[in-house]
């Protein structure tokens, strides 16, 4: 996860009011909302519309970054629409809506496709949505920015809160999941790489490789990725007979082993978790190193590492924070953007669990020397993990602060409630999304204590909290747990720096 793609999106105005019919009490077809509402984006995701399955059929030449095909939407109307927005930057072309030839407007510099079909779309209706396109993204932008990255490395559709819209047209927000099927023809020295499984790889002309992919369980936009360029692709199965799909960039250089040696162990970290946080959702792992990028994102059963984070040698803690988010970010997605501290608390969380599994710095330690570590005035509690604001939404705060907070929750309601809070969590919201409220509630009626002061004080709160995170007198941390240095703890901070790294450009 790194820093947001998009600055201050203003929100466009919805247009028209909903106009009663004449001697009824049902409402005219009216626009959908070109946003869900989200107060960091307003222009995420739509109104109207909710995305059951994307069918994305496309071509990719890379000497020239032109990018060409079709993207079908199978949706259902969650009003009357006279038209609807997609989230989308590039030049669509045509637009179908059950197989009727449909107006657009193709409102580039905001990001937003709007779509007139020929008749409007009733509450509850099922329609078909084909646009057609071709386009360079890496021309393209949003209110002055690009999330699109082009270089040797060759094409990366990879970033976060967005970048669909620089390769396919979407409700961009993960409270509008679906499910894939993604094909990709790209030339035959190219490998093309996304989400969950590798179906078949075939030749259709003298030059070329399509590559079709499946991803069958509810996957958020942000989390779908474009991945195309010279890499060595590695095929096998996990020990539960997962499909297990690994790609490393023909141009890691001194970094390809120790990569390896990271991302190879994924389904052992991911049997690891699975542990803490219940069974791993999804049905493929594996993951994918480039030097196109800096930070590492949790694309859905296969998360996308910069090479940067193995410069130094193997790094499975980050493996472990990428994959930590398979359960918090991915099946359990957040319901608004302020709600980060899902994502990014419990990820951190997760490589304290995994130091302590590996022998590196129990989560206690960590947790310990984090807090004693960072003085009163220092910047770590100047911002409140529960709405950082959206140009902070991947400050260290969001990463420590957020993990801090886990851990004087587990230090107040006892290990067994603690973990089976995250379990029921998972059980609960899975395959949808959540708020922080709802976190908090469900955290109250497991544990069967009241947490309100304790998330005040660790979540919402600026300023230091008088009682570190394992409590008022944590036996095993005396005078000299500050200056006790937990093993793992540099290659964790140095992950949540990679991970901030890239602001808006």
């Amino acid at each position: 996860m790194r820093a947001r793609t998009r600055t201050g999106l203003g929100v466009l105005a919805a247009g028209v009011a909903s106009v009663l019919l004449a001697g009824t009490a049902s409402a005219a077809p009216a626009p959908g909302a070109p946003g869900v509402g989200d107060s960091y984006y307003p222009n995420a995701g739509n109104g109207g519309t909710d995305v059951l399955h994307y069918d994305i059929r496309l071509t990719y030449q890379p000497a020239t970054d032109v990018l060409a095909g079709t993207t079908t939407l199978l949706l259902t109307a969650t009003q009357d629409l006279s038209r609807f927005d997609l989230d989308f930057a590039l030049k669509a072309s045509s637009v179908l809506v059950n197989n009727r030839p449909a107006q657009f407007a193709n409102q580039n510099g905001n990001g937003e496709l709007v779509v007139t079909p020929a008749q409007p779309l009733l509450k509850g209706q099922t329609a078909t949505v084909v646009v057609a396109y071709s386009d360079t993204p890496s021309t393209e932008k949003v209110d002055g920015l690009n999330a699109w990255k082009k270089g040797s490395f060759g094409a990366l559709g990879v970033d976060e809160p967005q970048s669909s819209a620089w390769w396919f047209p979407a409700n961009d927000h993960p409270t509008d999941k679906a499910t894939y099927d993604v094909t990709i023809e790209a030339p035959d020295d190219n490998v093309a790489v996304t989400n969950g499984t590798l179906v078949r790889t075939t030749k259709q002309r003298a030059g070329w490789t399509r590559w079709q992919w499946r991803s069958t369980k509810p996957q958020a936009t942000y989390l779908t990725s474009f991945i195309v360029g010279k890499y060595e692709l590695n095929q096998s199965t996990t020990p539960d007979g997962k499909p297990f799909i690994t790609a490393y960039g023909s141009d890691l250089g001194d970094s390809l082993y120790a990569a390896k040696a990271s991302v190879e162990r994924t389904p052992e970290i991911d049997a690891f978790l699975a542990t803490q946080f219940g069974p791993y959702p999804f049905e493929a792992e594996g993951g994918v190193v480039t030097s196109g990028i800096t930070f590492s994102l949790e694309n859905q059963t296969r998360p996308t590492y910069g090479a940067r984070n193995f410069r130094a040698g193997s790094n499975t803690t980050l493996i472990a924070h990428e994959n930590a988010h398979q359960w918090f970010g991915d099946n359990v997605s957040l319901g608004r953007w302020s709600d980060i501290w899902l994502n990014e608390g419990f990820a951190s969380y997760a490589e304290w669990l995994w130091s302590e599994h590996e022998g590196e710095g129990s989560v206690a330690e960590l947790a310990q020397y984090t807090y004693d570590s960072n003085p009163a005035d220092g910047d770590l509690w100047k911002l409140v993990p529960a709405d950082p604001g959206a140009d902070n939404q991947f400050d260290n705060a969001v990463y420590d602060r957020g993990a801090l907070t886990l851990q004087a929750l587990r230090t107040a309601v006892g290990d067994e409630a603690f973990f089976k809070i995250l379990q029921t969590w998972q059980v609960q919201k899975g395959g949808s999304h959540g708020r922080i409220q709802e976190f908090i509630a469900l955290a109250e009626k497991v544990s069967g204590k009241p947490l309100y002061d304790l998330f005040q004080t660790w979540l919402y709160t600026a300023g230091k909290p008088a009682v570190g995170p394992n409590g008022a007198s944590p036996a095993a941390f005396t005078a000299r747990s500050a200056s006790v240095k937990p093993k793992s703890y540099d290659q964790i901070q140095a992950n949540h720096r990679n991970l901030a790294a890239e602001h808006a450009h």
